[in-house]
C-alpha cells in the first residue's frame, strides 16, 4: 500500500485564500476569519474560524464553502469547522494591505456618498461557475465569488434609484428596520465600488 501523503497546512490555507466571503470581496483568510488550522496523522482537518457578525445569515454558506474548497486537496480526510466567538472578531483582524484597500481604518472613505442624489450603477458582468457558485466580474476582469442576496442587489443598482430609494426598498422586501438595512445597503455599496463593480459617483 501507497502512504497517504500527509496534507500539509500551507496546502490548507492556499486553499482557505480562493473561499471569498459572501458579503466582502475578500477572501477568509486575509479577513481574519480563520483563527486555527489543525492536520491529524490522517489527515482529517479541523478548523477553528469565526464570522464578522453573530446574526451573519451565511454562516452555513461560507462553512460550506470552507469545506468544498479544502476537500480538493488530494488525501484530505474528514473537515471539521467549528464556528467560535472568542476572541471576537474586529477590522483589526484583517489584513492590514486588504483593509487600506478597503477604506477600513481611514478618517474617510475613498467613495462619499450622497444618499438622496448618487444613484449606483453596475458594472462589470456575472459568471455562473460549474460548481454552481457566482462570481461578479469587473471590468479589470477581476472576480468576486458573491451569493444571490448579492447578485439581486448589484442588479438593482440600474442608475435609476437612489441609496435611499435601494434602502427603502430592501427594508419592505426583507422586513427588516429601515435603519438597519441603510447602513448595510451604504456598506455593501461601499464594497461594490472598491470592487470595481459599480460606476463611482461623479
Amino acid at each position: 500500500m501507497v502512504a497517504t501523503q500527509q496534507v500539509s497546512k500551507e496546502q490548507i490555507f492556499s486553499e482557505l485564500r480562493k473561499c471569498m466571503d459572501p458579503e466582502v470581496p475578500v477572501n477568509v483568510v486575509d479577513l481574519g476569519l480563520i483563527y486555527g488550522v489543525n492536520v491529524s496523522d490522517k489527515n482529517d482537518v479541523d478548523i477553528k474560524m469565526t464570522m464578522t457578525t453573530r446574526g451573519c445569515p451565511l454562516h452555513d454558506t461560507l462553512v460550506g464553502d470552507v469545506k468544498k474548497y479544502v476537500n480538493k486537496i488530494e488525501g484530505v480526510g474528514s473537515i471539521n469547522v467549528e464556528i467560535v466567538w472568542d476572541p471576537p472578531w474586529s477590522i483589526e483582524k484583517m489584513n492590514p494591505a486588504v483593509r487600506e484597500r478597503l477604506g477600513y481604518g481611514k478618517p474617510s472613505l475613498r467613495f462619499q456618498i450622497d444618499y438622496n442624489t448618487y444613484m449606483p450603477s453596475k458594472s462589470g458582468k456575472i459568471l455562473n461557475q460549474e460548481d454552481g457558485s457566482i462570481t461578479l466580474v469587473n471590468d479589470k476582469e477581476q472576480g468576486f465569488m458573491v451569493n444571490e442576496n448579492i447578485v439581486e442587489f448589484w442588479e438593482n443598482c440600474d442608475g435609476t434609484k437612489t441609496v435611499n430609494q435601494l434602502a427603502d426598498s430592501f427594508s419592505a422586501k426583507l422586513k427588516l428596520p429601515r435603519e438597519q438595512i441603510e447602513q448595510e445597503v451604504v456598506q455593501l455599496i461601499q464594497q461594490l465600488l472598491e470592487a470595481g463593480l459599480l460606476k463611482p459617483p461623479q
